[in-house]
């Protein structure tokens, strides 16, 4: 590990000698993986990009930058190439940044299916020197706008999670609010109004070599089947700066609902306003609503929107109980949008070594949708989900025993005597059915699947609210 004194004589490179080349390595080698932190920058200071360009900016830029991956967008630059181009021209950026002279690429645009399919979902999807650089400016501007935002505002923010939002509105509800106005904002990142938004970020920022980079960034072309379309609105999914940037548009959203005297949650653009009746819910949603189609440009979708009790909506996937001191539990959307996509690993599994593939490819699945959902108070999904999760597991087994001598000899194996070893062999029932049957549950019980390392969810939620 480099020491901090060989930390902070790293440079950038100042020109595109080898040397300078040696020393950006160095200086990424020896980054720490925390994003710099600075003091925020008057907005008078014209010196804002000197900040963006520092080199101990763009060093934890870079780190962020390759921790985070990412496909490579229209150039095909992969993150791995990021290093080798940068000791070439990283001092031709650096100075066209100054000087404001810097032109973004084209981000490539990609489609994939919203969640439950539900449509589709278009992805920005911007080069690495692009992602390096807005990750070097949200670096900047983070600290400057994250101190303004509404202490209701949870996502993308430093020390703030979508945890935190939920649980706020559990309190909102157990407090008597139990009524929801649940917003939901038609198309966000695509409709976001170019001109608002730099208006937004010119109250705090002066630099105008920044805003000019910014506006560049948003006006950057899509490239759509090897063509490339200007756009004039929307911020696009999938770069660094993107969630700043809905923050601050959104902010003034925050701030009108603080001024009338709301409870609310925000978490990016999902939006939800807890009040004590009917009434005061539609007097909310007609008034929040043509404060954003009208200060904001923003359309709110009035087919996914609606003023409803909070156990009959979900929110960041997590719904809650009636009572008056409500309990969280995880959406029904959720549990059955889970199920697909451990179906799906399944059926990639079918050919290889349970074991471990439940360690390599099934693992980090159940652990990080269990982590998510650990605050759910109601237990019987984790439990439902569990059992299945096994039964799922003996599907597997079975039809890799694929003869029927395989299969007796395998239950024998497993404890079962030889008469019922081979009448359960050849009783002529597929897969499922035989994975719920008595025989394949005695021969491989939760302990054999434990052995094997698969994770149970109700453990999970139960070693959390243990600790907690």
């Amino acid at each position: 590990m480099v020491g901090k004194d060989a930390v902070r004589q790293a440079e950038m490179p100042d020109d595109s000698s080898e040397s300078s080349g040696r020393n950006l390595q160095c200086s990424v080698a020896g980054a720490s993986h925390t994003t710099a932190t600075r003091e925020p920058c008057c907005p008078e200071s014209p010196g804002l990009m000197d900040a963006v360009v520092e080199r101990e900016n763009v060093r934890a830029a870079y780190n962020a930058v390759m921790r985070n991956k990412g496909a490579p967008g229209v150039d095909d630059m992969t993150v791995e190439l990021l290093m080798p181009h940068l000791w070439q021209h990283w001092s031709r950026i650096k100075e066209e940044l100054l000087k404001g002279d810097y032109q973004p690429q084209a981000v490539r645009c990609v489609e994939i299916p919203k969640p439950g399919g539900k449509g589709m979902r278009m992805l920005g999807i911007p080069t690495v020197v692009d992602r390096l650089i807005q990750q070097a400016v949200h670096q900047v501007l983070c600290p400057i706008f994250d101190g303004i935002f509404s202490n209701s505002s949870f996502g993308f923010r430093p020390g703030r999670s979508a945890h935190q939002a939920v649980l706020q509105a559990r309190r909102f509800v157990a407090d008597g609010r139990r009524w929801v106005v649940d917003l939901d904002l038609e198309k966000f990142f695509d409709r976001v109004n170019h001109d608002i938004l730099m208006s937004r970020i010119a109250r705090k920022v002066g630099d105008k070599q920044v805003l000019r980079l910014i506006r560049r960034y948003l006006q950057a072309g899509m490239m759509i089947g090897g063509l490339e379309t200007v756009r004039t609105e929307g911020t696009p999914q999938g770069s660094p700066l993107s969630p700043l940037l809905s923050n601050i548009v959104l902010d003034d959203l925050d701030k009108e609902l603080e001024r009338r005297g709301h409870s609310f949650c925000r978490y990016a653009d999902d939006s939800n306003v807890y009040v004590r009746s009917r009434e005061a819910g539609e007097r909310v949603m007609a008034s929040v609503t043509r404060f954003l189609e009208g200060k904001l440009k923003l359309r709110v979708n009035q087919a996914k929107s609606a003023v409803d009790r909070p156990w009959k909506r979900k929110f960041l996937g997590y719904s809650m109980t009636w009572h008056m001191n409500p309990k969280l539990k995880v959406s029904p959307e959720n549990v059955i949008r889970f199920r697909e996509k451990i179906c799906k690993q399944a059926r990639k599994g079918r050919g290889k070594n349970l074991g471990r593939w439940i360690k390599e490819t099934l693992t980090p699945v159940i652990r990080g949708w269990g982590n998510y959902f650990r605050l759910a108070g109601v237990r019987q999904v984790f439990e439902k989900l569990d059992s299945w999760l096994r039964r799922r597991m003996r599907v597997i087994i079975w039809r890799q025993l694929k003869r029927r001598f395989a299969r007796a000899k395998a239950l024998m194996k497993h404890g079962l005597d030889e008469a019922r070893a081979w009448k359960s062999a050849w009783n002529g029932r597929g897969p499922w059915w035989n994975s719920g049957a008595s025989h394949m549950n005695e021969a491989f019980p939760k302990r054999y699947f434990d052995d094997l390392g698969l994770v149970s969810l109700l453990d999970l939620v139960r070693k959390f609210q243990c600790q907690s």
